[in-house]
């Protein structure tokens, strides 16, 4: 596929899923309120685990990094769409939408991967809790949490690479609410499916196979769980994991029913699954994993009582 060479000086218009100005208005205090819940979550998430010593475990280490990732994630794409919402002027460089399009990439391959470690936590924790401390030191949880980081960088470096070789041609208007590979790729005019062919083939490896890990993890739990003895302790012992399989399942179904199918199938009506895995999945993650959870519950607490406490 060769390269456009007009592609660095072109512009790509999101036109979003609407351009009436009143659904625009709604529009845009919509995701202005997801956004602020979504940041407030977060941030009140990573300031309890960090501020709290009871909190300095690898579950809980892994899932201030998650979110932070979640913090991130939305960063990339919401402003963006907050600007398009009250501006005339809807346009986005090609290099801002390739950007755009890395950070996304990257930051749902890191959301994946990250998910996949904290199941692992789960297993060794319950499956394995006289190896706990070994198993999950934390030279190894920093070292599992580089390697994440370092496979999202390069998959999304792959990915956004190959996009700089397709040409595009004619309207380059995005109906979308940002840039999303399959939608660049649906409005390309140069033969797409080698590219193509590589997205599903390294999609497949890279999610379906930490989804298989976490499967697998989850199959031993489950048997673990089912010998114990007094049913208080196995509700108490799955409670615990819970959360972690609210949030992998709210995230692998969104982004299947977006990704996990032939090019030629997409259409606008998946800008409704897109929405739910890039805003809703990183609003909801931080009440998923607050609301049944005593220690969270306790330290978040105390992160919002400390700015009204009077110094000794």
């Amino acid at each position: 596929m060769d390269g456009d060479n007009q592609s660095e000086n072109s512009q790509f218009l999101l036109l979003g899923i609407s351009e009436s100005p009143e659904q625009q208005q709604i529009l845009f205090w919509m995701f202005l309120s997801m956004y602020l819940v979504t940041v407030l979550g977060n941030v009140l998430i990573i300031l309890a685990i960090s501020s709290d010593s009871h909190l300095h475990t690898p579950m809980y280490f892994f899932l201030a990094n998650l979110s932070f990732t979640d913090l991130f994630f939305v960063t990339n794409t919401i402003p963006k769409m907050l600007v398009n919402f009250q501006s005339q002027n809807k346009a986005i460089s090609y290099a801002g939408c390739l950007t755009q399009l890395y950070f996304l990439v990257s930051l749902v391959t890191l959301d994946n991967l990250i998910l996949a470690v904290m199941a692992y936590d789960r297993y060794v924790a319950i499956c394995c809790p006289l190896h706990c401390v070994t198993a999950m030191s934390p030279g190894l949880c920093v070292l599992l949490l580089s390697l994440c980081w370092g496979l999202s960088v390069l998959y999304g470096l792959l990915l956004t690479f190959l996009l700089t070789r397709v040409t595009f041609c004619g309207p380059r208007e995005i109906h979308y609410l940002f840039c999303d590979m399959y939608i660049l790729l649906w409005l390309a005019c140069s033969n797409t499916h080698i590219i193509h062919t590589v997205l599903i083939a390294t999609g497949c490896f890279i999610f379906l196979t930490p989804l298989g890990f976490m499967t697998k993890s989850y199959v031993r739990i489950v048997r673990t769980i089912l010998q114990m003895p007094s049913a208080s302790k196995k509700y108490k012992t799955f409670s615990t994991c819970a959360s972690h399989l609210g949030v992998v399942s709210l995230f692998y179904g969104t982004l299947a029913m977006v990704y996990l199918q032939p090019l030629h199938t997409y259409s606008m009506k998946d800008s409704v699954a897109t929405v739910m895995y890039a805003v809703v999945t990183p609003m909801m993650n931080p009440f998923i994993y607050s609301l049944r959870n005593k220690d969270m519950h306790g330290a978040l607490g105390r992160v919002l009582r400390r700015p009204f406490q009077r110094p000794k």
